[in-house]
């Protein structure tokens, strides 16, 4: 299993609860409090890395391959 850091921005809904935001997969969520905001989101971002994974860096060619 590969861990990956990301961000989580949290902003108060006005209605009451939080949205929670991820940059870098552009996945949101909300809850009602900050712990369930931030759960939804890394649920969010789960699915979302399973459906879309992120692109690798380029093989290095092997030794005599060219």
């Amino acid at each position: 299993m590969i861990h990956r850091d990301m961000s989580a921005f949290l902003i108060s809904a006005p209605e009451g609860g939080y949205v929670s935001f991820n940059p870098e997969t552009g996945t949101s969520t909300q809850g009602e409090t900050i712990e369930e905001a931030l759960a939804n989101l890394k649920k969010a971002v789960e699915l979302y890395l399973e459906e879309c994974p992120p692109l690798e860096a380029e093989p290095k060619p092997q030794k005599g391959m060219q």
